[in-house]
């Protein structure tokens, strides 16, 4: 048992084609239904959740590529990333886009054919399911550790029934798109977005792997008896 649950956590990896094959609501809702059971700071199980077909996506998905288009500045609810990057951690973001740009074939000079690849981050990279993911804004930082516990949950439960994920920060770029065309509240951020589906494991796309650092390099052993 415990060795088939590291195995569910070390074989885990952002998928980015999907099956043309549906995730029935029942499924959503029994991978919610482990994911809830997540830890939280007072129990406030501050997570909230919008499941969209690919139908729904395809307008917002469109809405935010016009918005690309016409230079609309991102207006996410917070900010991701650091705006200077430093190492090692600007190593590993270049590192991980090459990698995937890599894998379908995409010079890193051809502007054109690398915003097409990202575009697709847009429409859930046709997984027939899109998850998106919301706290409330007066909430503090403790309630984001929480819901990236509940994140990982349902990324583990997914695989445990047979579907794939890939948790995207991209659909949070423009949550006002978002939040319009779902009749979602202001009160209300957006955290990020996953993909939801059953892989296509012959895609080149899902056969690239990213670098993990081993322990040693990020743990400090205080007290303990060497081995």
């Amino acid at each position: 048992m415990t060795s088939s649950f590291l195995d569910l956590i070390t074989n885990r990896h952002s998928h980015r084609a999907f099956l043309p094959k549906a995730v029935s609501q029942e499924t959503i809702t029994r991978i919610l239904e482990a994911a809830r059971y997540a830890p939280s700071g007072a129990n406030l199980q501050p997570w909230k959740v919008v499941a969209i077909t690919q139908e729904q996506c395809k307008p917002i998905g469109q809405a935010i590529i016009a918005a690309r288009s016409a230079n609309v500045l991102e207006n996410p609810d917070y900010q991701y990333y650091p705006t200077d990057w430093f190492e090692p951690y600007k190593s590993r973001r270049k590192a991980c886009g090459l990698a995937l740009y890599s894998s379908v074939n995409i010079e890193r000079n051809d502007k054109q054919a690398r915003e097409e690849q990202w575009q697709k981050n847009y429409f859930f990279f046709g997984a027939p399911v899109g998850l998106l993911f919301f706290l409330d804004r007066k909430l503090a930082q403790g309630s984001w550790l929480d819901l990236g516990m509940f994140i990982q949950n349902v990324m583990l439960a997914a695989r445990s029934l047979g579907c794939e994920t890939c948790p995207q920060a991209s659909m949070a770029e423009y949550p006002d798109i978002v939040r319009k065309h779902l009749t979602i509240s202001d009160d209300l951020a957006l955290a990020c977005g996953m993909a939801l589906g059953y892989s296509d494991e012959k895609a080149p796309i899902n056969q690239y792997r990213t670098e993990r650092e081993p322990v040693s390099a990020f743990t400090t052993f205080m007290g303990f008896d060497k081995d």
